[in-house]
């Protein structure tokens, strides 16, 4: 076993490791006041390979040293580009990584994609091209005007410092309930714009005012696909696709009732074909869920506290509890510096 790195107190006040100043080093470089997109071209790619390098570095110190108990969040969060592997998933949603990862292009014919600061516009490559189907089939067959894309997965995966305990493989994406405006958005707005809560407030019940034909039309076209596992919406809006769907209901099996998901939609896509190492959920029961399982979830017990006194948090996870292979990944494109020469010898 190696040393363990040297204990440190963070600027938050936090116990911390020099790995963990290191990787802070990575996503704060930029001068005071200089936003990466301001900085002369040059200057800027100059920055950004500093960046990915310092965050490889720490990656590497920390498997040096063997270090497993950093948080992966913070690992995974630093590193700012896909592991040069070929596309493939690893583990499961909530416990996994992505090697191979595409971009979905932020601005096409019929989406923009959201948060950019958050560089979550990735996914394997099944995700990038059926977001790009659904969003083209929406906006021609359904007239929707086309979709704001939000979180999809980190560069390569893993676990998310906020947000989400799932989007770890590139096979998870929130969708807006906003339609597209017609105009590109700038990066301002992309980072500010709200979306919008379907639900009347305090309540799981949709406001009559917010819903429409045309969100009807384009969950059922989200599901429609044979690759889609899951979407999770909140109750009220499975409720309101219950009512609509008419004699046409086998889409709304993979629609599941779920925590809050009242601004937003979240499509889960099977493991591609051919991912041995990628791990599906259970598919969904049988039937269109809109009988006694949606009635459990419009009713009050999924949100009575639990019972005894309050817990603490779960610790973070870390590399010791993700699949061995998501090392491989996180490291993939560091190359180990040669050693420094040997002094001559002396006479």
């Amino acid at each position: 076993m190696g040393s363990r790195p040297s204990a440190i107190v963070l600027r938050n006040g936090e116990a911390g490791t020099a790995d963990h100043t290191r990787l802070s080093a990575a996503r704060h470089i930029w001068p005071p006041g200089a936003r990466p997109a301001t900085l002369p071209r040059m200057k800027r790619r100059a920055l950004l390979a500093l960046a990915a390098g310092l965050a490889l570095a720490a990656v590497a110190g920390i498997a040096h040293t063997q270090d497993m108990s950093a948080p992966a969040r913070d690992l995974f969060g630093a590193i700012r580009e896909p592991a040069p592997l070929a596309a493939r998933t690893i583990g499961g949603y909530s416990e996994g990584c992505i090697a191979g990862a595409t971009a979905l292009p932020i601005t096409g014919p019929a989406w923009q994609a959201m948060r950019l600061q958050r560089n979550r516009n990735w996914g394997h490559p099944s995700l990038v091209a059926y977001l790009e189907k659904f969003a083209t089939d929406a906006q021609r067959l359904d007239g929707w005007p086309g979709l704001l894309v939000g979180d999809m997965a980190q560069p390569r995966g893993g676990p998310m410092s906020s947000g989400h305990a799932s989007h770890q493989t590139g096979l998870d994406a929130d969708i807006w309930y906003l339609a597209m405006p017609n105009r590109v958005l700038t990066s301002e707005e992309r980072a500010s714009l709200s979306a919008i809560n379907l639900l009347r407030p305090g309540t799981l019940e949709v406001d009559p005012q917010k819903w429409n034909e045309g969100l009807f039309r384009l969950l059922r076209r989200a599901a429609s696909y044979p690759e889609v596992a899951r979407i999770f919406v909140s109750p009220g809006i499975k409720q309101m696709l219950c009512n609509a769907a008419g004699g046409d209901r086998d889409w709304l099996r993979v629609i599941r009732p779920w925590y809050g998901h009242a601004d937003h939609f979240h499509v889960r896509l099977d493991c591609p074909p051919g991912d041995g190492g990628c791990v599906n959920q259970a598919a969904p029961p049988p039937g269109d869920g809109c009988g006694e399982e949606l009635a459990y979830w419009l009713g009050p017990e999924p949100y009575r506290p639990a019972p005894g006194p309050p817990q603490p948090p779960a610790p973070p996870k870390t590399l010791r509890d993700l699949p061995a292979t998501c090392t491989t990944v996180l490291m993939a494109g560091y190359v180990e510096p040669p050693p420094p020469p040997l002094p001559p010898p002396r006479p």
